[in-house]
C-alpha cells in the first residue's frame, strides 16, 4: 500500500527542475551531503551526486527516516557496507550504457584503425599510409554482462565480430568469469566493463596479458585497477599488445608515465559516462523512483533486497 509522500534531497537545483514535476504531497529539498552542513533528518529518499565514497555513518545516523539511496553510477560497491539494513541501494543502471558502450567501440576501432599514429602524422603534416585492421572477423571477449556489457556486445556483433560475454556466472549466452582463462587465449580483443570489486582487482594481471594472441587489444572502460598497469605496460613495451584505455591506475597518470607515448595505446580521460544527456537521464531515473516510492511499488535498479517501496515512506521499526 502507499504510504506518505517521500521527502527526497537532492544535490543541486538543476537536478531538481530537470527531475520534476513530482506526484503531489512529494517534499524536495536541495541537499549534497559531500558539502559540510545540518544533515535534514526527514528525508527518506536521498538522491547523490557521483561519489567513490559513501557518506560517514554519522551521517546516515541522522537520516532515520531514510528508505532509498540513488545512485547516478552502475558501481556501488563502496557503498554497499555503509548502507544501513533496511535501505534501498539503487545504482544507476541504463544512465551511461550506451555512451560507456560507444566509447569502448570507439576506441577499439581507433586502435586497429591505427588513429593515433594518424593524428601524429597530421600534426606533423606527413602523409603516411598505413596498414589498418578492421573488427569484423575479430575475436572479443567482452567481460562484464550487464548493460554496458551487452551494449558493447551487441555493437561490436553488428560489426561482425565474432563477441563471447563473461558474467559472473554462466547462463544462457554468457560465460562464467571461470571459464575467462580459458577464452583469452583466443582473444583477438578483450574489453572489460566490470565494475571494481575484491574480485576484478588485478583480473587482468601479467599472466591473463601473456594467454592474450600477439596483437591483442585490451579495452578498458571499467575501472583502472581491473588490469596491473606495470603487466600491461611491459607487453605493450614489447609490442605485443596494444590497448584503449578511459581508465587507468593511477588516474590521473602522472605526466612521466610510459602510457602516454606507448604506441599502440589510445587513451581517453574517463569519458566512457560523461556523454552531455547523463544528467537527463538521471532525472528521469530519479522521477520514475519517487513516482514508485508514492505509489507504494518496488524501486527499480536496486541492488540491496527490499520487500516494498511502501517502505520508503515509513520509519523504520525499531
Amino acid at each position: 500500500m502507499p504510504g506518505p509522500p517521500p521527502t527526497v534531497a537532492l544535490p543541486d537545483d538543476d537536478l531538481r527542475a530537470l527531475a520534476g514535476p513530482f506526484p503531489p504531497g512529494v517534499r524536495t529539498l536541495v541537499w549534497d551531503w559531500r558539502e559540510p552542513g545540518p544533515v535534514p533528518g526527514d528525508v527518506t529518499v536521498l538522491v547523490s551526486e557521483h561519489s567513490p565514497v559513501a557518506p560517514a555513518p554519522a551521517v546516515f545516523a541522522a537520516l532515520p527516516l531514510l528508505r532509498l539511496v540513488q545512485l547516478p553510477s552502475s558501481g556501488v560497491d563502496p557503498w554497499l557496507p555503509a548502507v544501513p539494513g533496511g535501505v534501498a541501494l539503487c545504482n544507476g543502471r541504463g544512465i551511461h550504457g550506451v555512451s560507456t558502450a560507444e566509447a569502448a567501440v570507439a576506441g577499439v576501432l581507433a586502435v586497429l584503425r591505427r588513429h593515433g599514429e594518424a593524428h601524429d602524422a597530421r600534426r606533423e603534416r606527413r602523409w603516411e599510409p598505413l596498414v589498418v585492421e578492421q573488427v569484423g572477423g575479430k575475436r572479443v571477449t567482452v567481460v562484464g554482462a550487464g548493460d554496458v556489457g551487452g551494449r558493447i556486445a551487441a555493437m561490436l556483433r553488428a560489426f561482425g565480430a565474432e563477441v563471447v560475454v563473461v558474467g559472473r556466472r554462466r547462463r544462457d549466452g554468457v560465460a562464467a568469469l571461470a571459464d575467462l582463462p580459458a577464452l583469452l587465449p583466443g582473444s583477438d580483443v578483450l574489453v572489460l566493463a566490470v565494475p571494481l570489486t575484491d574480485a576484478t582487482r588485478g583480473l587482468v594481471d601479467a599472466t591473463a596479458l601473456a594467454a592474450l594472441r600477439d596483437g591483442a587489444v585490451v579495452a578498458n572502460v571499467a575501472r583502472g585497477p581491473v588490469v596491473d598497469t606495470a603487466a600491461l605496460v611491459a607487453e605493450v613495451e614489447r609490442g605485443r599488445l596494444r590497448a584503449y584505455l578511459d581508465v587507468t591506475d593511477p588516474e590521473p597518470l602522472p605526466t612521466d608515465h610510459p602510457l602516454w607515448h606507448l604506441p599502440g595505446v589510445v587513451l581517453t580521460p574517463h569519458t566512457g559516462g560523461g556523454e552531455t544527456a547523463w544528467r537527463r537521464r538521471y532525472a528521469e531515473l530519479v522521477r520514475e523512483q519517487v513516482r514508485r516510492a508514492t505509489a507504494g511499488l518496488p524501486p527499480v535498479n536496486a541492488v540491496t533486497a527490499v520487500s516494498a517501496v511502501s517502505a520508503v515512506s515509513d520509519p523504520a521499526p525499531a
